[in-house]
């Protein structure tokens, strides 16, 4: 099983910065993408950001120029740098980990963390 650990969240006024990170334990094999994923409040959670082992990446639209996310195989910890955070941000956000043979959304996850952006 791998267990994932989120930390990094916080209240951080509209324009600033966060960086999240996730590290990740136990039985790794084959779970060669990681990422994050936010749920506001009463909405549907949604992918924000993946990463390959081999440093591909992707980003949802909302969050393109403004966040990037990044990982350390060795340490086997993704990270997250929110830049120009803005009020709409503010979600828990999740630590997802799994093997590129299953779909985006599913395999293991974090108990999340929270992002609070203020106007």
């Amino acid at each position: 099983q791998v267990q994932l650990v989120e930390s990094g969240g916080g209240l951080v006024q509209a324009g600033g910065s966060l960086r999240l990170s996730c590290a990740a334990s136990g039985s790794i094999f084959r779970h060669n993408v990681m990422g994050w994923y936010r749920q506001a409040t009463g909405k549907q959670r949604e992918l924000v950001a993946d990463i390959t082992s081999g440093y591909s990446t992707n980003y949802a639209d909302s969050v393109k120029g403004r966040f990037a996310i990044s990982r350390d195989n060795a340490k086997n910890t993704v990270y997250l740098q929110m830049n120009s955070l803005k009020p709409e941000d503010t979600a828990v956000y999740y630590c997802n980990s799994r093997s590129v043979f299953i779909s985006r959304g599913s395999g293991s996850w974090g108990q999340g963390t929270q992002v609070t952006v203020s106007s």
